[in-house]
């Protein structure tokens, strides 16, 4: 009886060694199996990246020679009148009138009204409309008339946010006035200027969520001209402050004509002798100071980049363009010959025309496109898709692409 017992204890601990045999072997296959599968996915995805890089590489590197006309409708331009790119949209003004209408060509909206020199504003896809010395100013966007704006002062400057809200600087006798208004007319903030204690306001910028307000002022201290960037807040942090006031920098012998906002929290302003970043969604900072040693012909700018074109000194081009981006690093620097009527960015390309040439840089200094269009062109605005552009030109609406 112990005989048996004694070989039935045995042959369990037999079957339990083998059984945890195959369980290791088990183990070791899934193991082995799950490694593989690791393994293999890497190595696809280490493929999947390099072919990307690969795409990328030749898709930052390709040249384009030609284009296409993908549409074409017809249009008919009056003399006198100026295009703006408004929210993809085409915006013609003049002295007698403006009005919007689509890449179809269909009129959007029109209005009719007198000016001696017109002048639009555009942030996003909102624009305002108004005159030096007038005491009217219409707030539109790409498909509608929002609103129309009355003021009892001559106008010298004004701006708009992309929410319609609009900041005009007013004249009187011996005061200058600041005025904020909305869409529709209604009066949101004034405060007024004098050249004994702000100084005179000579360029105002809104940021586009209307938080946020910048101006540039000039006066003399002792003798010696200064100017000012102040910044002023209108939301609850600004309620906190005198006057809105939350921050300000000071320039001595320089004037500063130009001061704009590329997004809601980044500000450049470009002097006569020096351009200034700032940042910040609630008390702008100064973030960089350029001093420039060339005179500036124009100032390019959209959300992410600011351009500065100056006469080429080198001999190589006519013109040279410095980039910089919102904190105000270069981020290039490249000659070019074309007699620019205007310059664009599109992404990381910048797009310079007139209207019978284009070239196209990307921020590598690639020229990406060099060529002629084929009728005379008075507007070129990028759209959505890369590489497609919305152009105007003596008789029609057209959507080309590069190929």
């Amino acid at each position: 009886m112990s005989n048996i017992r004694s070989y039935i204890k045995k042959k369990e601990q037999r079957d339990n060694k083998i059984e945890n045999s195959n369980n290791r072997d088990f183990m070791q296959k899934i193991k082995k199996h799950r490694l593989t599968i690791f393994y293999r996915t890497v190595l696809v995805l280490i493929l999947i990246v390099a072919v990307v890089a690969v795409l990328i590489e030749q898709y930052k590197s390709k040249i384009y020679t030609s284009y296409q006309v993908l549409s074409s409708e017809p249009w008919t331009p009056v003399s006198g009148t100026t295009n703006e790119n408004l929210g993809g949209n085409v915006l013609t003004y003049s002295k007698d009138g403006a009005n919007c209408v689509d890449t179809k060509g269909n009129k959007l909206w029109d209005e009719t009204f007198e000016m001696q020199d017109p002048k639009v504003e555009i942030c996003e896809n909102v624009a305002a409309i108004g005159d030096y010395n007038g005491r009217t100013i219409y707030v539109v966007d790409s498909t509608s008339i929002r609103g129309e704006i009355s003021t009892n002062l001559p106008i010298r400057d004004f701006c708009v946010s992309s929410t319609g809200i609009v900041a005009a600087i007013l004249e009187d006798t011996n005061v200058t006035w600041i005025y904020v208004y909305d869409a529709e007319g209604n009066e949101l903030v004034c405060f007024k200027t004098t050249m004994q204690n702000s100084g005179y306001p000579v360029a105002v910028s809104i940021s586009p969520n209307a938080e946020l307000f910048a101006v540039s002022y000039l006066y003399i201290d002792e003798g010696v001209m200064k100017s000012s960037v102040s910044f002023y807040n209108f939301g609850s942090v600004g309620q906190n402050y005198t006057d809105n006031y939350v921050s300000g920098y000071d320039y001595n012998d320089s004037i500063v004509p130009e001061i704009q906002f590329m997004s809601s929290r980044n500000v450049y302003a470009v002097s006569d002798d020096r351009i200034m970043f700032y940042s910040g969604n609630q008390i702008p900072t100064s973030v960089a100071e350029i001093l420039l040693s060339e005179e500036v012909r124009s100032v390019y700018s959209d959300d992410e980049y600011v351009e500065l074109i100056f006469n080429d000194t080198t001999g190589e081009h006519k013109y040279r363009m410095d980039i910089y981006n919102a904190e105000g690093t270069m981020v290039l620097s490249q000659g070019f010959d074309v007699d620019y009527t205007d310059i664009v960015f599109d992404g990381d390309n910048v797009v310079i025309y007139n209207d019978a040439e284009c070239q196209i840089f990307n921020m590598d200094g690639v020229e990406k496109f060099a060529g002629s269009f084929n009728k005379a062109v008075s507007l070129l605005a990028p759209t959505a898709s890369s590489y497609r552009y919305l152009v105007l030109t003596q008789d029609s609406v057209e959507t080309i692409e590069l190929k």
